[in-house]
């Protein structure tokens, strides 16, 4: 290991090194010796750090947080990089993070932080010409995390965190140069125009200044031929428990049990959640106590409909070291669970979600890399993260309980992995399901709430003041072409309209889980 010891990101001090040798630096910038750095000792961990926190390296934990080659951390201790108006074009999980666990992010902080030479060196021939040290941190591991690149928030890195708010080092022109290289160009726009309508600044000079860089977006870095093997998970206990709920479809959900008792690897125990609003009904699904199955099965039949509701149910009855996810109208193969835990193992992650496509689609993307997301029928979840969280009632008969759920489970400190090499295959069956339709109150209404209530929910619990405002002026964007009034100013007065009702239904739904905040935005 090898860490830089720098002064504010402008000229390195010295280097401290794991076996004690001493390294001396032919470069005289910071960019220039992490480049060095890396071509010297590829096969090292590079690291970095602020000299007025070189004593605070808690250097015990380091193995635990790079536990394999494709991972880059940091820690803000006082300052990062880019400003909260960042939020205006970032509406993902990693824009605004939580600092008090391991949180997956691209915002890298100059105060300390590493990563592996090798993989290092595989950006340098499209960042070579980056001179500054926070902002090439921060391109790497915005690029790296769409190119199978794992980028944490990592309090463990020091000792004692603390607790204290961060300041800003990035100047405009380096915010607006960073969203013109890294987002589709719309996404300036969008930016440039909140931060005139919400900040009543129009900083034009460093918005045209910026645009003069080499673009990033969507650019490929291959990472594929640095071996991955975490050291994180000595043994991977493969207990698995399997939840299901299901209303009406009783031959898939027959289908779904064949593919797990098939299983190379099979399940601990299946707990079957079944709805059917008619009080007078009965069970549906015969074929679990005519047939016999290789697993224990959990069946409760239930007359109260809803996904959120039937999952916590669910949850409450698992106790294996794992949890699946699962819906009732999907089929894969029969290595399935097998090769999840293969790649658990390989990773050393706490939740991966499978590919899940319907018939026809394709594949968006085709490495693993962090979710920004939550797959509520194609996940696996380390128990003790899993049973530390419900589905809010907040969404129940919505959409969004997914996103929520991944959302408690990435403030616990548990990140979630989209793996595009394990496949289920959504069938997506046209009737039945989990979800009984239910008419909202507030579709009532003539003027409808845009976006939907149980969206704007998730919105107020999760995002920055910035976030929320950016989601805001995307919407208004996105949905112009979508809809009947063209006259910009009445659409314009109607969708505040619209925005003001959503908002007013979120917070009656988000009083329902007793959590809502009330925050001024």
């Amino acid at each position: 290991m090898k860490i830089l010891v720098h002064k504010r990101a402008q000229v390195p001090v010295k280097v401290i090194s794991s076996n004690g040798e001493e390294t001396v630096l032919e470069s005289t910038t910071c960019t220039a010796a992490l480049w060095e750095l890396a071509g010297r000792f590829p096969h090292e961990l590079i690291g970095w750090c602020e000299e007025a926190y070189s004593q605070q390296l808690d250097l015990t934990k380091w193995n635990d947080i790079f536990h394999h080659n494709l991972i880059m951390a940091s820690y803000a201790v006082d300052s990062t990089f880019l400003p909260e108006s960042i939020g205006y074009v970032e509406q993902l999980p990693f824009a605004n993070l939580n600092r008090e666990v391991l949180y997956g992010t691209w915002r890298m902080s100059r105060d300390v932080g590493g990563i592996y030479g090798k993989v290092l060196l595989r950006f340098k021939p499209l960042m070579n010409q980056v001179k500054d040290f926070e902002y090439l941190l921060n391109s790497v591991a915005k690029l790296g995390q769409q190119n199978s690149l794992f980028c944490y928030s990592a309090p463990g890195l020091v000792k004692e965190p603390p607790a204290k708010p961060v300041i800003h080092t990035a100047s405009r022109q380096q915010l607006f140069s960073f969203v013109y290289q890294h987002y589709n160009s719309v996404w300036l726009l969008i930016l440039i125009w909140c931060i005139y309508k919400y900040e009543r600044k129009f900083p034009v000079k460093s918005f045209l200044k910026g645009v003069k860089t080499e673009k990033y977006f969507q650019k490929k870095v291959d990472l594929s031929e640095i071996p991955i093997s975490s050291c994180r998970f000595s043994e991977v206990s493969e207990a698995i428990d399997v939840i299901i709920p299901t209303m009406g479809r009783r031959e898939h959900l027959y289908n779904v049990l064949k593919d797990f008792s098939e299983q190379t690897l099979l399940p601990r125990k299946l707990i079957i959640v079944e709805q059917n609003p008619d009080l007078n009904s009965g069970s549906d699904l015969d074929y679990l106590e005519k047939e016999k199955w290789p697993f224990e099965i959990l069946h409760h039949f239930i007359h109260r409909t809803g996904a959120c509701n039937a999952r916590n149910l669910a949850l409450a009855e698992t106790a294996a070291d794992w949890v699946f996810f699962s819906d009732d109208d999907q089929r894969f193969e029969k290595d399935l669970l097998e090769s999840i835990f293969k790649e658990i193992k390989k990773f050393g992650v706490d939740g991966l979600t499978t590919s899940y496509l319907q018939s026809g689609e394709k594949k968006n993307f085709t490495v693993p890399k962090q979710w920004g997301t939550f797959g509520a029928g194609n996940s696996v979840v380390l128990g003790e993260f899993a049973r530390k969280v419900k589905f809010s009632p907040a969404f129940e008969h919505g959409y969004g309980e997914d996103m929520d759920y991944g959302m408690q489970l990435r403030n616990l400190g548990c990140d979630i992995i989209y793996h595009p090499g394990l496949i289920i295959h959504h069938l997506k069956a046209e009737t039945g399901g989990f979800r009984e339709k239910t008419n909202m109150d507030w579709e009532m209404e003539h003027i409808k709430p845009k976006p939907s209530p149980t969206l704007m929910a998730y919105a107020l619990k999760y995002y920055s003041k910035e976030q929320l405002m950016g989601f805001r002026t995307s919407l208004l964007l996105k949905y112009y072409n979508k809809q009947s009034v063209k006259n910009p100013f009445r659409y314009n007065r109607e969708m505040r309209e619209s925005w003001k009702k959503s908002k007013r239904w979120a917070k009656k739904l988000l009083l329902l889980e007793g959590t809502f905040n009330q925050r001024a935005v």
